[in-house]
């Protein structure tokens, strides 16, 4: 993986552009850190390279939740359980 500085980006547009054909992928960076992923796409296929991308955000976003899940201890809830507190949320919600 390519990483480009925000600082060449604005600099050398060109050359951060002919990278991305090359390579595809780039990270850019501010301060040394990872900010943003530049990913080549085309008329084609970019809906579908959308898609994908935000596929994978909301495995991330599962993955995240579980974890959280396993820290709370919430994951060893029986059926009955998980079922008490959901009726307990939508009496609230009620309200």
């Amino acid at each position: 993986m390519k990483f480009v500085a925000v600082r060449d980006f604005r600099l050398k547009p060109g050359l951060v552009w002919e990278r991305l054909d090359r390579d595809k992928e780039i990270i850019l960076t501010s301060n040394g850190k990872p900010i943003a992923l530049l990913t080549r796409v085309n008329e084609e296929d970019f809906e579908k390279t959308i898609a994908a991308v935000r596929r994978a955000r909301a495995l991330m976003a599962v993955e995240e939740m579980q974890r959280g899940s396993v820290a709370a201890g919430t994951d060893r809830l029986s059926d009955a359980e998980i079922e008490g507190e959901i009726r307990a949320v939508r009496r609230s919600r009620a309200r």
